[in-house]
C-alpha cells in the first residue's frame, strides 16, 4: 500500500479548513483515512494556520509516506523536511 500525506477538506462554502492525515494513495480525496496528522486553516490567525503532529509525520515520512506538493511546502517551512539539493552545474 503506498500512502500518502495528503489533505481532506472540511468547512462549507467559501470556509474551507483541511485536516491533514495519512491515507491510502489510491483512495480518493475524501476517503478512508488512516491516520490524521495535523490541520490548515486557511482563515485562521497567522499562528494558528497549520498544526502539525510531528513525532506522527517523522514516522510516516521515514516508513516511505509521500507529502503532496501543498504538504510538502508546510513540512519545510516548519523545518520537517529538508529541501531537495540542488544539482550543481
Amino acid at each position: 500500500m503506498a500512502v500518502k500525506i495528503r489533505m481532506k477538506r472540511f468547512g462549507r462554502t467559501n470556509r474551507p479548513y483541511y485536516r491533514i492525515n495519512a491515507v491510502d494513495g489510491r483512495a480518493a480525496r475524501d476517503g478512508r483515512v488512516i491516520e490524521e496528522l495535523g490541520s490548515y486553516d486557511p482563515h485562521g490567525s497567522e499562528d494558528q494556520k497549520v498544526k502539525l503532529n510531528a513525532e506522527r509525520i517523522q514516522y510516516w515520512l521515514s516508513v516511505g509516506a509521500q507529502p503532496s506538493d501543498t504538504v510538502r511546502s508546510f513540512l519545510k517551512k516548519a523545518g520537517l523536511l529538508k529541501p531537495a539539493a540542488k544539482p550543481q552545474a
